[in-house]
């Protein structure tokens, strides 16, 4: 409570100092690719929202430098025009340089509008038999990890 009327006072005795956060007028370079295709290119886009391992978040102009693994999931991207854009990656990088560039590097991608449920819903029953018939630790661990892409996979094609 103190700091909170402190700083209502400070405010009061500089009236020519206004203080705001105004990200939608600052620029975000975005490009966006994966091993066959280039979704964005240096695209300016208003937010991205990212599954990673520490946790899903958004990315907004002027956010703050990182580098983070990208976990199965559905990447969102907030276009200035008002769309956005679903992409599903099975694992990638996202990293958030200082100028406010962004880039998302995915292993796979694909537009979530092209997701075929019965398709992705046959995936995940495959890497289930896979696990099951795993005759080694490492074939069993490979397996477990394409029954979590193929799970994501089923979610994002039926959202």
């Amino acid at each position: 409570m103190f700091a909170r009327s402190a700083a209502l006072r400070a405010a009061k005795q500089l009236p020519g100092v206004v203080a705001r956060r105004n990200y939608a007028d600052m620029a975000m370079a975005f490009t966006f690719a994966s091993q066959n295709q280039v979704f964005y290119d240096k695209a300016d886009v208003k937010q991205v929202d990212v599954p990673s391992f520490s946790g899903n978040f958004g990315i907004l102009p002027a956010h703050v430098p990182s580098l983070a693994v990208l976990k199965p999931g559905v990447v969102t991207v907030y276009e200035q025009s008002g769309s956005s854009k679903k992409i599903f990656v099975s694992s990638g990088i996202v990293t958030i340089n200082e100028d406010s560039s962004v880039q998302v590097l995915a292993e796979e991608a694909v537009d979530v509008a092209d997701l075929d449920l019965k398709a992705a819903r046959d995936v995940l029953s495959q890497s289930q038999s896979a696990v099951s018939a795993a005759a080694s630790e490492e074939a069993k661990a490979e397996a477990m990890i394409a029954v979590e892409v193929a799970e994501e996979l089923v979610k994002a094609a039926e959202a």
